[in-house]
């Protein structure tokens, strides 16, 4: 799987972004807690055998959960 045809989704919902990675059980739920500047990860999933590891899906995931946050106002 070329890192092109890796699809990631990103969700909001309350007060947290929700990555998942299609055809796979990789999952993360970012929230912004008081008194913190950045995002903290809840409710990693893993997906043993996937294309690609968990800490490329997490390196992925995070930039995209702020970019998210980012647009939200959850983060500058």
């Amino acid at each position: 799987m070329s890192a092109e045809s890796i699809r990631l989704r990103v969700e909001v919902e309350g007060d947290g972004i929700i990555v998942t990675m299609s055809g796979t059980a990789f999952r993360v739920i970012y929230r912004k807690q008081a008194h913190t500047t950045g995002l903290v990860a809840f409710d990693v999933r893993g997906a043993p055998g996937a294309a690609i590891s968990q800490v490329e899906f997490l390196a992925r995931a995070w930039k995209l959960a702020n970019d998210k946050a980012r647009e939200l106002g959850w983060i500058v």
